[in-house]
């Protein structure tokens, strides 16, 4: 059930997304879409109260435990910069707003960009944790709540992977490629005039 309802909850993010976007900048009710927008959080708050009633219920911890806290994790620590992103796609695309400038592709503003993204994760990976730990307090069996141990270290390890991998950004920051001269132009011959 749990499984099934994670899948529900992210195709539900994409649907509440699209539809509050269309309602937003093609049907022209940005109070609708706006509304609609802030129903995808209640999505989460649906898979959390799902999965404290399935562990009352009885059902061992385990990896669907795991992955929802994850899932919840990540919407709460990169949600609103992906709605952010497509939201200014969507302006763009179809109330003729400015197309939204990329991430910087290189030296220490990318860095920045890289830091800022990891920050999300640590969010997620704190949030996921949270969580991890009120399901073991919950559950109150220390040899039915090893799985969740495990998802927390998962949730750091991909944590400290990516900020890793966005330090990676600061110490060899990529250089701009350097811009070729432009050709000059060649003497046009006399004679062919």
């Amino acid at each position: 059930m749990i499984v099934t309802l994670i899948i529900v909850c992210e195709v539900g993010f994409w649907v509440l997304l699209a539809a509050g976007l269309g309602a937003r900048y093609v049907l022209r009710m940005p109070r609708t879409g706006a509304a609609l927008l802030l129903c995808e959080p209640l999505l989460e708050v649906v898979l959390l109260v799902a999965t404290a009633v399935d562990l009352k219920n009885g059902a061992d911890p385990s990896a669907k435990h795991g992955i929802a806290a994850l899932y919840i994790g990540y919407t709460a620590g990169h949600g609103h910069r992906t709605v952010k992103w497509l939201d200014g796609h969507a302006a763009h695309r179809f109330a003729g707003a400015p197309k939204p400038p990329g991430p910087p592709r290189y030296g220490l503003a990318r860095a920045a960009h890289e830091g800022r993204v990891w920050l999300g994760t640590l969010t997620a990976a704190a949030v996921a944790t949270g969580l991890l730990w009120l399901a073991v307090l919950y559950v109150d069996d220390p040899a039915r709540t090893t799985s969740l141990y495990s998802w927390m270290h998962t949730a750091w390890r991909a944590a400290g992977i990516h900020g890793l991998i966005a330090l990676s950004y600061a110490l060899w920051p990529r250089k701009a490629p350097a811009r070729e001269p432009k050709p000059e132009p060649k003497p046009q011959d006399a004679r062919l005039r």
